[in-house]
């Protein structure tokens, strides 16, 4: 097992029990190491320790449900993005695929994809010229599922396995480096409406969570909560377009194309990133 199946292995070892609070010993002989040595492990590929991570997946995401969900309405009519988080230290752009280009069908565009391992499962990453096409993880649809998929939105383009060409997508999310990327673009293929409310779950702050309900306003359509739902289940860039940060007015988790767990999963391990631990100098006695 490589180290990234181990902190996925891990991380929903930790969803499935967040309930009992599995202690450090617990979630460590799970993936068949010691504690010291897991510890070390989950901080260096997670970013953060197991206890914050399982902290996060617990208290502090019940703490995000009971707070007024006005977010997503406060920045909707701003076009600029969230500041001073991880994700969005990076400018992402989202570009539609035009309605010429949607006739030709991808005829003369070259697709290059790859499969990545992050701690939160593998995943297969496709980008065009123009950006991302397609973000998905295998563990839920198969990279050859997800690839037949592409190929039918795009049947005319020419689809090549180039995973060194795509590494830059998931390096940006999950690298340590300060370091800004620049511009990341999205090329999405969507109706006007899908398009809308991927732009509208951009304008999400990270760690924060709104409802389908909030989007379908903020959209000036509030009797369509059920499209608005149907659109985020399309969403084609898992992640980048963090379709993660939509629940149900309820406060109920809501679907999930990937699976309800992957989403506790992501969930938790993005509210983690805001005020990480000191998490190597953390001692293991503490969990």
């Amino acid at each position: 097992m490589d180290d990234y199946a181990r902190i996925e292995k891990a991380m929903a070892y930790m969803v499935e029990r967040a309930k009992l609070q599995p202690s450090l010993d617990e979630v460590a002989a799970h993936v068949h190491l010691s504690a010291y040595h897991f510890q070390r492990l989950f901080c260096r590929y997670a970013g953060i320790s197991p206890k914050r991570f399982l902290q996060a997946l617990t208290l502090e995401r019940g703490k995000q449900l009971l707070k007024e969900p006005r977010a997503l309405l406060d920045v909707a009519h701003e076009l600029g993005l969230s500041g001073g988080s991880r994700l969005y230290d990076h400018f992402v752009q989202l570009e539609a695929v035009t309605p010429g280009e949607h006739k030709r069908q991808g005829e003369g565009v070259r697709i290059e994809y790859g499969v990545h391992a992050t701690p939160l499962g593998s995943v297969l990453v496709a980008v065009t010229p123009r950006g991302i096409c397609r973000m998905g993880f295998v563990d839920a649809i198969s990279a050859d599922e997800l690839l037949a998929r592409l190929a039918k939105e795009w049947p005319r383009s020419t689809l090549d396995h180039r995973p060194e060409a795509t590494a830059y997508v998931v390096e940006a999310l999950f690298a340590t480096s300060k370091a800004k990327p620049g511009t990341l673009s999205l090329h999405v293929t969507g109706t006007n409406f899908q398009v809308a409310v991927w732009r509208a779950l951009l304008t999400i702050p990270e760690g924060q969570l709104a409802s389908y309900t909030h989007i379908a306003l903020a959209l000036g359509m509030p009797k369509s909560s059920r499209a608005v739902g149907n659109a985020v289940g399309a969403n084609p860039i898992a992640l980048w377009i963090p379709c993660h940060r939509v629940i149900q007015q309820s406060g109920a988790l809501g679907g999930y194309r990937w699976g309800i767990a992957k989403k506790q999963m992501v969930q938790a391990w993005e509210l983690a990133q805001l005020t990480p631990q000191t998490a190597e100098a953390e001692p293991v006695a503490s969990y």
